[in-house]
């Protein structure tokens, strides 16, 4: 039988990298539960064998179930009846096989019935299952609510309500409104303390584009504050749909993902508990639930990559014209090598991030029960600032590269890749969705420029060149030292660019994309070229790297070439734009 584990050797890379011994440790504290419970691990090698065994489950699920259903989810799609969610059948039925198999809630501690698994192994799933159907994908990627109430909610909540994950409870993040997408500290749904019951709130409004809208635990994005207009103004809290007290208004006709149900809903006196302190809602709890969103976001767009460079791939091989198979055509050969070359290079960037945000979250939960060590705080914060600049660069280029892919791969297909009779067309429309929800592509530019002008990813940069490659990439080791200057001098010419007086303030944010870019181009190829120079398997990694930084280097060369031409004064021709008007 397929299993999309087994069968992706470079996913088992990934789980197999130096880092992961640390993060065992921290995350298992001297193997203390192993008493406890007699599925803890009670060493390092114990407690990957777990997780691959878990991977292998989730891998069998998502090939022989998920994907098998995916079709016939996308052409019946969930409906509304009597203001709740009916999930597609293919749906239900993938929900309640992982269900079965008892693992959801891998992450969360075992006393709330979870097997306390890293995040890296957790994204994993998150891919294997985004490859089998994108849209279910969301489903499964939304146990990050479950994270975000274990990281701030009191004991007592989390007594209540995460034990439901592994039960086969389903979730939502129930953040936009009608007037309130992008712009969160517009949010106005009204949260009011309840007067009959001391702890309890009363949440009434309307929320819109919620994703699994009708999940069974809610956390909600509420405005608490009498008066207030802006982010101070926001708390977080939880809803239990056993209430059923929010209705379903209608669920959105979107173009792809079609089996992840897009909902409207109506809040009408609706019970609530606070989650953490008032006042935080945005600031601090949704920022950090949408960091985790956004690495949700960066598996879900490597899974359809890799079901969209699959597809390609069969194709070619057995589509013959002029007398042979096209994948022997030059002009079919290097659109699939740059497609998977952007797939390893997205893959590598994937579980770095991931690796990295395991790391400080497992202080950040270490710290709950004794004060850190001061290397142990300084390694928290390094790893934090880690996590913060490569999150959005992740979800940046993983759906740039998913769209770029899809789009590939369709083009491979040729006229039958536009018809439903092929994969290739729902994994096209699922993947497009990915740029722009949790945070479109120019927002991801906004946030990883802070990575750009700290010096963070310059620092990186770096660490990785002490890293040298085997002799035969030398040659791409000194291409990308010498793209690393590059992006210095570009830094250094746009912040001159911005430091002259009477400057226009746009300036910074005009070059943000190219500069954040050149970086990405940069660290993803040192990421590849490390694979590549693996004693073991690197020979597996050396074609993808050798392309990946050749398009990097003219990627680099490009944006570099902009930056220096460029003219400061030249910004106001682009901003003759916002003059234009739209006739009616």
């Amino acid at each position: 039988m397929a299993n999309f584990f087994l069968d992706n050797k470079d996913i088992q890379f990934h789980l197999d990298h130096p880092l992961m011994k640390k993060i065992v440790d921290l995350k298992e504290q001297g193997f203390r539960d192993k008493g406890a419970y007699d599925y803890a691990p009670v060493d390092f090698e114990d407690a990957v064998d777990s997780y691959r065994k878990v991977l292998e489950i989730v891998g069998d699920v998502a090939a022989n179930t998920i994907a098998v259903n995916a079709d016939s989810v996308d052409k019946e799609g969930p409906r509304v009846e009597n203001d709740r969610v009916i999930y597609a059948r293919g749906t239900q039925e993938n929900h309640d096989m992982l269900t079965q198999a008892g693992v959801y809630g891998i992450s969360l501690p075992r006393r709330f019935g979870g097997l306390n698994f890293p995040l890296v192994p957790y994204v994993m799933t998150c891919e294997l299952v985004s490859r089998a159907d994108a849209g279910f994908g969301n489903i499964w990627g939304l146990q990050d609510c479950a994270e975000t109430l274990h990281e701030f909610a009191s004991e007592e909540i989390n007594a209540e309500f995460l034990p439901q994950i592994n039960r086969g409870a389903t979730a939502a993040m129930d953040l936009t409104e009608p007037d309130a997408g992008s712009d969160l500290q517009a949010v106005m749904l009204k949260a009011t303390p309840n007067p009959d019951k001391p702890g309890e709130w009363l949440l009434n409004g309307v929320k819109r584009f919620i994703t699994n809208g009708d999940g069974d635990i809610s956390l909600v994005l509420a405005r608490s504050e009498e008066g207030t207009t802006d982010a101070r103004g926001l708390s977080l809290f939880v809803y239990d749909k056993k209430h059923m007290a929010v209705k379903v208004r209608r669920i959105e006709h979107k173009l792809g993902i079609i089996g992840s149900p897009t909902c409207e809903l109506v809040f009408t006196n609706a019970p609530a508990k606070l989650v953490g302190d008032r006042k935080m809602g945005l600031i601090k709890y949704v920022m950090a639930l949408m960091n985790s969103a956004r690495l949700g976001i960066g598996a879900q767009s490597v899974g359809i990559m890799e079901a969209a460079y699959r597809e390609a791939l069969k194709y070619a091989n057995e589509r013959e014209q002029f007398g042979k198979p096209i994948i022997q055509f030059p002009a079919v050969y290097e659109l699939l090598t740059n497609m998977k070359a952007r797939l390893q290079a997205s893959r590598a960037l994937l579980y770095e991030t991931a690796r990295f945000v395991d790391v400080y979250k497992n202080y950040f939960h270490i710290e709950k029960e004794r004060k850190l060590a001061p290397e142990e705080r300084t390694e928290m914060k390094q790893y934090q600032k880690l996590a913060d600049a490569y999150t959005p660069l992740l979800k940046l280029f993983s759906s740039e590269y998913s769209n770029s892919v899809a789009y590939d791969s369709l083009q491979i297909h040729g006229g039958s890749g536009f018809m439903k009779d092929y994969a290739i067309e729902r994994i096209y429309r699922d993947a497009r969705i990915t740029t722009i929800y949790e945070g479109t592509s120019q927002l991801q530019v906004v946030a990883a420029i802070r990575g750009v002008t700290t010096g963070v990813l310059l620092a990186q940069m770096q660490a990785y060149e002490t890293v040298k490659p085997v002799a035969e990439l030398d040659g791409q080791y000194r291409t990308l030292v010498a793209m690393r200057e590059a992006y210095e001098e570009a830094l250094r010419q746009v912040q001159e660019m911005t430091a002259k007086e009477g400057s226009d303030a746009d300036l910074l944010d005009f070059h943000a994309r190219r500069l954040v870019e050149m970086g990405g181009y940069v660290i993803m190829g040192h990421l590849l070229l490390q694979q590549a120079s693996h004693p073991e398997v690197g020979e597996d990694y050396r074609i993808s790297a050798i392309a990946f930084i050749k398009e990097g280097q003219a990627k680099c060369a490009a944006h570099g070439s902009y930056i220096r031409d460029f003219e400061p004064d030249s910004l106001g021709y682009f901003k003759m734009v916002l003059d234009e008007k739209v006739e009616a």
